[in-house]
């Protein structure tokens, strides 16, 4: 825990009793602040009574003594309309922040001169943050990684300038969180995403863009015209800016070609680290997270060699293209967090032959943006209630059945992949749906599927991030 210090004697108000919120509030109480807190679930209420956390109902308190207000980041700030206890903060001009502002002003107080990588953007938030955690790890350094994956920010180990941190920093954290200021923050792309919480997407640009803004170095994907303009404007004020590409052969920065991490200096280039065989990061998506993770590793003292070899060890995240088995000519990939087509894209792109297991609760469009993928598709086995709609995608396009069931899927996918004659064969769960007509999450899915192959005669598991 990272006792909060600088809230030493004052009064906090805090609203939403997660385990985030619980764990703000602790560590409030740790650093010596008057803490009351609350939240619109009595189950919640109960949960930090239990703790030792005092709590009332907010709507009664006496708003003129509160210092700050802290703020879950899961509770509307601003769209469609802000909480009633926003309202309240601002009425009585009491500041609205949340926990990875604390974390930043208990850095700056203690340790200002630890190492700080954040990383947002729409998508590759969770693999960046894990794989820069991972390298930093692997080359012996002391590491904590937390905020918007695995723990909350405030139940990491306290600031030393030895200790490095990699946090992932959901839109909802940023806008709480107006001094935060990482030594290497990271900002990989932007596409529409939570408009209802944000309104458009010039906010929700505008929100990514503050934690780029504050870092020593921003590290910016310029594959998609928002950051591309994020990072010309930072640019223009002054800000070290990193610009990288999956795609884009860059005259400066770093771009992916084919498997090959490219840097570029005044149009010359420079191979600095490669892929190739790491199957954990396969795909152009990937790539682009590999090169966020580099340059982020460099920015915070890091040599080459450390870097690749931490690349090459990764193991990837658990349901997120996770490699699971392999028997013969047979790879098994649980891709269970695809829970639309959009989701599912990466990993159909990252394999030329599938047996693609898909089906659950659909989203709306279905899989029909996936349909330049279908020559890639051997055969699909369809779950759950999209099957029939799927099927009727596929039409005569794909070879496909109707499964029913996941354990039929993978039983009946492994058994027609293990006859195939053309290379590696790819027996893929990337359902490009929600899970909840017969999973209660995507990780209970994913698990069901992990199992499945496991049972499978002679199959040998992949060790990795489950």
């Amino acid at each position: 825990m990272i006792p909060a210090m600088s809230f030493k004697g004052k009064r906090v108000a805090l609203f939403g009793l997660g385990g985030s919120g619980i764990a703000t509030a602790l560590a409030l109480k740790a650093g010596g602040a008057g803490v009351l807190a609350w939240d619109d679930n009595p189950e919640s209420v109960a949960k930090a009574a239990e703790a030792g956390i005092d709590t009332a109902d907010l709507r009664g308190a006496d708003w003129a003594g509160f210092a700050s207000f802290i703020l879950s980041p899961g509770v509307p700030l601003t769209h469609p309309k802000p909480h009633w206890s926003v309202e309240l903060a601002r009425g009585a001009g009491v500041e609205v922040i949340g926990d990875v502002e604390l974390f930043a002003r208990e850095r700056r107080a203690r340790a200002p001169s630890a190492p700080f990588i954040a990383i947002t953007g729409t998508n590759g938030k969770s693999t960046t943050t894990a794989l820069a955690a991972h390298i930093l790890q692997s080359a012996g350094r002391d590491t904590q990684m937390g905020g918007n994956i695995g723990r909350a920010v405030m139940t990491l180990d306290p600031p030393e300038n030895s200790r490095h941190y990699v946090v992932e920093c959901s839109s909802y954290q940023i806008d709480l969180a107006p001094s935060v200021d990482p030594t290497a923050g990271v900002l990989l792309n932007l596409t529409p995403d939570h408009l209802d919480r944000h309104g458009t997407m010039q906010h929700y640009a505008t929100i990514k863009e503050r934690l780029v803004a504050g870092s020593d170095t921003a590290i910016i994907g310029v594959d998609d015209i928002y950051c591309q303009q994020i990072a010309d404007r930072l640019e223009r004020a002054g800000k070290e800016v990193v610009r990288i590409s999956k795609r884009l052969p860059l005259t400066d920065g770093y771009f992916a070609d084919g498997t090959d991490l490219m840097e570029a200096v005044h149009g010359r280039y420079e191979r600095i680290g490669f892929l190739e065989g790491i199957g954990s990061l396969r795909g152009q998506h990937n790539a682009q997270n590999a090169l966020a993770a580099v340059v982020a590793c460099l920015k915070v003292g890091l040599e080459l060699g450390e870097i690749q070899s931490g690349l090459e060890s990764f193991p990837g995240l658990a349901h997120r293209m996770e490699q699971v088995a392999r028997k013969d000519n047979v790879l098994f990939v649980n891709d269970s967090k695809a829970t639309n087509a959009d989701a599912a894209a990466p990993a159909l792109s990252s394999f030329p032959r599938i047996y693609w297991i898909a089906g659950g609760l659909a989203k709306e469009g279905g899989i029909e943006p996936l349909r330049s993928f279908f020559p890639r598709i051997a055969k699909a086995y369809l779950i759950g209630e999209a099957a029939p709609a799927f099927s009727a995608t596929l039409g005569e396009t794909v070879p496909y059945e109707i499964s029913g069931t996941l354990a039929a899927a993978v039983e009946h996918a492994a058994a027609e992949a293990a006859q195939d004659e053309s290379g590696e064969a790819v027996v893929l769960l990337s359902p490009a749906c929600a899970s909840f007509d017969q999973f209660k999450n995507f990780e209970i899915r994913g698990e069901a599927f992990r199992q499945a192959v496991n049972a499978i005669p002679g199959v040998k598991p992949i060790g990795g991030a489950g």
